[in-house]
C-alpha cells in the first residue's frame, strides 16, 4: 500500500470509527417525494432552512451534480451568516449528498468553519410517514460537531413545525 493509500484508508477508519461525524434519525409525518422537495426547492428552504431562532434570507438551489446551493440566515443579533457547498450526489427522493462550509470564519462561533463537511440526507418511506436520516462527516474538531448538533437539531425542529403548518 502507497502512502497516499495509506493516509487514504486511515481517513475512511476515522470516519467510520464517527470521531467526529453527526447523525440524526427523525420520523417525520410526511411522505418522503415531499420531504425531498422540502430539502431541494428554494421556496420551501426558506420556509424553514435555519435554526428556530433565526430568519432564513435567501436560498440559491443549482440541483445537478456539482450545481451550487447557498443559502443566509439573519441571527438575532442581526448578523446574516451564509453557508453553501456543492451537490455531490441526486437520487430523488431516497438520498441527496452535498459539501457545507460557511463563507466565514468566526472565531466567537464554534460551529463555524470554512472547511467543507459532507452533508448525506437518506429518506425512507413507512407508511406515509419517512425516516429521515442525517449524517455530516469531516467536521475539524469534537467542538466544531457538538456545535452543529445543537444547530441542526433546531433546524430539524423548524422543519417539523413547517410540515405541521403545511
Amino acid at each position: 500500500m502507497s502512502h497516499h493509500e495509506n493516509e487514504k484508508a486511515r481517513s475512511a477508519v476515522a470516519i467510520e470509527d464517527g470521531q467526529w461525524t453527526l447523525s440524526i434519525t427523525r420520523v417525520l409525518n410526511a411522505p418522503r417525494e415531499l420531504l425531498w422537495r422540502m430539502w431541494t426547492e428554494p421556496e420551501h428552504l426558506m420556509q424553514w432552512y435555519c435554526p428556530v431562532d433565526f430568519t432564513p434570507e435567501f436560498v440559491e438551489v443549482d440541483l445537478r451534480l456539482n450545481g451550487a446551493w447557498r443559502a443566509g440566515m439573519r441571527a438575532p443579533d442581526g448578523t446574516v451568516l451564509v453557508r453553501g457547498g456543492t451537490f455531490q450526489e441526486i437520487h430523488p427522493p431516497e438520498r441527496l449528498v452535498f459539501t457545507q462550509a460557511w463563507e466565514e470564519d468566526r472565531p466567537d462561533q464554534p460551529c463555524q468553519t470554512t472547511m467543507p463537511t459532507l452533508v448525506t440526507m437518506s429518506f425512507t418511506e413507512h407508511k406515509g410517514k419517512t425516516e429521515m436520516h442525517f449524517e455530516q462527516v469531516g467536521f475539524v474538531s469534537e467542538a466544531s460537531r457538538d456545535a452543529h448538533r445543537g444547530g441542526w437539531n433546531s433546524t430539524l425542529d423548524h422543519l417539523e413545525a413547517h410540515l405541521a403548518r403545511a
